[in-house]
């Protein structure tokens, strides 16, 4: 087992030092995994890290998921057959710029209820939720023959608050179903005060200046093991922002001071995958920024597994310091498949002549009408003439307000302009919005991030009553495409291809807008290409099958194509 003596850790009794990447399971295809840690093994590295998300694994209060990308203790396997230990971070938040920090969108339909804190009712979901998953991680153990050498207890909650109680019966809580394994938090170096506890090991998360991060940490905890949890090589984009990129040399200098100190590092990330789905999370300082559907994050390995120079760099440091493998890993294949014509299509408005609405007497938001993600469309009629006033605060993220049939107006929540102007020209006007959540933010003090229509919309200096509401999330429901003469947007388009071989590729979508794309029902993510600086989404191989596959978009905001094309080389920034 992991142990400390003084400043060392020790394995087995032995000195050992940590020499681990990232690989997050749940953003990497499982056919994957085996690929992706075997280079993690190539480089020299001796443990792989991985944090778990709630909100993979109960998707649904009580619904538990530990299938297909779901699969934590195959991935563990997966390691050990490799020979690598591993170190698992279940939090229960784990930021990771995934959605809501982890944490599953149910949880926001309690408005009272305290996150990361000890309120029992916050605190009850939590032990329920480790109740199914703690059990799944105890075989797994060092203590037990297994590659686990260490867990950690939340994740920078220095960087939050300040319940050291929950911290405490968050640790219990392991305790109780046998987790005796190492026990260790992390935080940046100047929240570490606030975020550790008397017994767990003080790991520090940090790009840059190591002999700083390292100095506090003497001066907090003297004569503690160096870590460092998180070494910062890249960093993480946003939706109409830069691609971030940080220097191969810079990355290898930093590494290998803390090497030659005998300090133990763990790359953030080693490979950081594809936040597939709805899954990218989002920040919120000034403004609200969603991440983008890659998670590249500028790594070791690149979103589809390559190696890159910081990879080459990184080998010739450890080489100094220790055995490596002589094997290097080779990219990819990719293929180009060509174009793809989206010859059906349907108006989302014609989709829902399918459903049935929800009629409620003043608009709810998504979580609590029991929907975590996708799209929702609120309706409603006013019976009110003129140019009126609406205060848009209350909608959350991205929406297209139709007044009888025709857009008037796209508006985000970034938008300086909370009370626009709007045309109602009939005695009775049919007012429609429809909403796109974004992704929840996943850090600081705006994690309670509500989507949809979150409080009733105040038009014309009065409050509208009775909605009628239509839920929209292709990954929870079929797609039936029906004759329809709505040309308006949204719109779904679907597309088949036929392929002999299968192998990664790249989906282009030069001409498209703003939406999502499925292939052979799986959801690659989202797509803003007019923002940037993501113009193509990787499709892993692994989702693909000889003979026929589907392709399907929602396409949210309007396109000049009526194809895409598979290629053979990825476009960021």
């Amino acid at each position: 087992m992991l142990k400390t003596k003084g400043n060392q850790f020790y394995l087995h009794d032995e000195p050992f030092q940590i020499l681990s990447g990232s690989i997050h399971y749940f953003r990497v295809v499982p056919e994957y995994w085996e690929d992706r840690l075997l280079k993690l093994k190539q480089l020299g590295l001796n443990t792989v890290e991985t944090y778990i998300p709630w909100n993979v694994h109960e998707p649904s209060k009580g619904e538990f998921n530990f299938e297909g990308l779901a699969d934590l203790e195959s991935f563990i396997k997966k390691a050990e057959e490799l020979q690598l230990y591993v170190i698992l971070r279940p939090a229960p938040y784990i930021c990771a710029e995934w959605e809501f920090g982890g944490f599953p969108g149910w949880l926001l339909k309690e408005q009272g209820m305290a996150l990361r804190s000890s309120d029992p009712v916050f605190f009850e979901h939590l032990r329920a939720y480790f109740d199914i998953l703690l059990p799944k991680i105890v075989p797994h153990l060092t203590s037990n023959g297994g590659p686990v050498i260490a867990v950690q207890v939340e994740n920078e909650y220095g960087a939050y608050g300040n319940d050291f109680a929950y911290l405490e019966a968050s640790a219990e809580l392991f305790k109780q179903y046998g987790i005796d394994v190492l026990l260790f938090t992390s935080d940046g170096p100047e929240f570490m005060e606030h975020g550790s506890m008397k017994d767990a090991v003080t790991t520090l998360n940090f790009g840059s200046r190591s002999e700083e991060a390292f100095a506090s940490l003497d001066m907090y905890r003297p004569n503690s093991p160096k870590m460092c949890a998180e070494f910062w090589i890249g960093w993480f984009d946003h939706w109409g922002g830069k691609h971030h990129t940080r220097e191969a040399a810079e990355v290898a200098e930093e590494y290998e001071k803390m090497v030659a100190l005998g300090a133990s590092v763990n790359f953030y990330m080693f490979h950081g995958g594809t936040n597939f789905g709805y899954m990218n999370g989002a920040n919120h300082y000034e403004f609200y920024t969603p991440t983008i559907t890659s998670y590249d994050y500028d790594a070791l390995l690149t979103e589809w597994g390559d190696p890159t120079e910081k990879y080459d760099a990184i080998k010739r440091v450890l080489s100094k310091y220790k055995d490596v493998p002589y094997a290097n890993p080779l990219p990819s294949e990719k293929k180009r498949y060509g174009a793809v014509e989206m010859k059906t299509e349907m108006s989302v408005f014609d989709f829902l002549k399918q459903k049935t609405a929800k009629t409620l007497i003043a608009p709810k938001s998504m979580e609590e009408l029991n929907q975590n993600y996708g799209y929702i469309l609120y309706k409603t009629t006013i019976t009110k003439q003129g140019e009126l006033d609406m205060d848009i605060t209350p909608i959350r993220d991205r929406a297209f307000i139709y007044i009888n049939g025709k857009l008037e107006r796209t508006i985000y929540r970034n938008d300086a302009e909370k009370i626009i102007k709007l045309p109602f020209n009939q005695k009775e006007n049919i007012l429609e919005i429809f909403i796109e959540n974004m992704g929840r933010v996943n850090y600081g003090k705006h994690l309670k991030d509500r989507k949809g229509i979150i409080d009733n919309l105040w038009i014309g200096n009065q409050y509208w009553f009775h909605w009628e509401v239509y839920q929209i999330d292709p990954d929870a429901e079929a797609v039936s495409f029906i004759e329809g003469k709505d040309d308006r947007f949204p719109r779904f388009y679907k597309g088949q291809f036929t392929i002999e071989d299968a192998a990664d590729t790249f989906v282009d979508l030069e001409g498209w807008t703003k939406g999502n794309v499925w292939v052979n029902g799986f959801n690659l993510g989202r797509y803003w290409v007019t923002e940037g600086p993501q113009k193509r989404l990787y499709l892993p191989g692994p989702l693909l099958k000889k003979g026929k596959n589907e392709l399907l978009l929602i396409e949210l905001e309007g396109t000049g194509s009526h194809s895409i094309t598979l290629t053979n080389e990825p476009n960021i920034g």
